[in-house]
């Protein structure tokens, strides 16, 4: 997937290997160090306290020793562990089944599946993945080595489209945004409906926060279109279980969008689907005022979901079907390294002490 036009037609196998081959020749090169890599810094072994800094700090990790001691609050300080366990859900859903650029979302989805699985490989590392379909939630279970991830990587091509039954995807034009639908700014026939055998993201998040006990990496990669703000909290169904999720381990959402997503093209009467339901609308995209609101309940919408992550306690990588991701999991990880070093560096470490854990 390293943007070549005629990667949907290879096998595979190919497909695969080029995977590993973007991973490991444009990545593992220039994330350097084992142990920091998509989230650095953060673990359970001890390595030190600092002062706490209200915002920003959780009150789980305040260091109660130093902080009678000093008289002022403490939080400690983590290295990460030697031994990582990552769980990886994976959303592929109908709504994943659509690309109007170089990638569909779902490939742009296994891509990032296969960054996070060749980066966090090592010894005594295991990865382990929930897979949420059309049709329930497939479990995976935590393993290490090449060949479980490439095992991993195949079911995740191979996983049934979760389209409903006699519709296609839409994939010259667009999908309805949620934002959209929810505002009534599109011209539609009132909320649309999931099918009772679809799953929802709240209820994996909640199976692998029961499922999964010892601290370690969740990834969720998702267009995070499954749930809209409901209308007594104003927020989406899956942020209270990430927040809960978040609390024990660390999360990173990696969001996937496509660029039809945020803004309707100028080519006339489309089809506007919803891949959820099957529901189609016809609309004239040459209608600047229309292509306005879409435009504006996109960015309304993907607003709301860059807020709803951050409430939750997941660090967020945006990455888009139109753009090179490995150059967009670059920059995430350098930011996110110089954020924690930032961090390191504003306080002075108090080592030792002693306390509780």
């Amino acid at each position: 997937m390293d943007r070549d036009p005629t990667l949907r037609e290879l096998a595979p196998e190919h497909r695969l290997r080029r995977l590993e081959l973007a991973v490991t020749r444009r990545l593992d090169g220039l994330l350097h160090g084992q142990y920091q890599g998509l989230l650095p810094g953060s673990g359970s072994e001890f390595a030190g306290s600092r002062e706490y800094r209200p915002g920003e700090d959780e009150v789980r990790r305040m260091d109660w020793a130093v902080t009678a001691r000093t008289a002022l609050p403490h939080v400690r300080e983590v290295d990460a562990d030697r031994e990582l366990s990552t769980w990886l859900l994976v959303d592929a859903t109908a709504s994943m089944d659509f690309g109007t650029a170089e990638l569909e979302k779902r490939e742009l989805a296994v891509a990032a599946v296969a960054a996070v699985g060749f980066l966090t490989a090592g010894a005594g590392n295991r990865l382990g993945a929930y897979l949420l379909g059309g049709d329930g939630v497939r479990r995976f279970p935590a393993r290490g080595g090449r060949q479980h991830l490439l095992s991993l990587l195949r079911a995740l091509m191979a996983a049934p489209r979760g389209g409903t039954a006699g519709t296609a995807p839409a994939r010259a034009t667009g999908p309805m945004p949620a934002a959209a639908r929810a505002s009534g700014r599109m011209p539609t026939a009132g909320p649309a409906p999931m099918p009772a055998s679809a799953p929802a993201l709240a209820d994996a998040l909640d199976a692998l926060r029961r499922a999964v006990a010892r601290r370690g990496l969740v990834v969720v990669v998702s267009d995070f279109l499954d749930g809209l703000p409901e209308r007594e909290t104003g927020i989406p169904a899956w942020e209270v279980p990430l927040r809960r999720l978040a609390a024990r381990h660390q999360v990173l959402a990696v969001e996937v969008t496509d660029p039809r997503e945020w803004e309707l093209p100028d080519v006339g009467v489309i089809t506007l689907v919803d891949p959820e339901s099957g529901r189609r609308r016809e609309v004239d995209s040459g209608d600047a005022r229309l292509r306005q609101r879409y435009a504006e309940a996109a960015a309304a919408q993907r607003e709301a979901v860059r807020r709803s992550l951050r409430r939750a306690g997941a660090n967020h990588l945006p990455l888009r079907t139109d753009r090179d991701w490995t150059a967009d999991i670059v920059r995430h990880v350098h930011a996110q390294r110089r954020l924690a070093g930032a961090n390191r560096s504003r306080q002075p470490v108090h080592v030792g002490g002693g306390g509780g854990t």
